[in-house]
């Protein structure tokens, strides 16, 4: 049951850490040991804040699709 509740997030998640790790230039697996040691240290918090991130990074890719061709607008 674990394993099948990691699978779904893993290929439904919003790639937050990796594209957050991609832009700093780090790898993706520091930045989600970042998140989950700060939500032990503040109680949830950064939780909040991965959230946010994720529908905004969501908000962004729906504002700015890259068309290929003159004739997908």
């Amino acid at each position: 049951m674990v394993d099948s509740i990691r699978h779904f997030f893993e290929r439904n998640g919003f790639d937050v850490s990796s594209r957050l790790a991609d832009r700093l230039g780090m790898r993706t697996v520091n930045v989600r040991l970042f998140f989950i040691y700060m939500s032990f240290v503040t109680v949830g918090l950064s939780f909040g804040l991965y959230l946010t991130m994720a529908f905004l990074l969501r908000l962004k890719d729906m504002i700015y699709t890259k068309r290929t061709s003159v004739f997908d607008l």
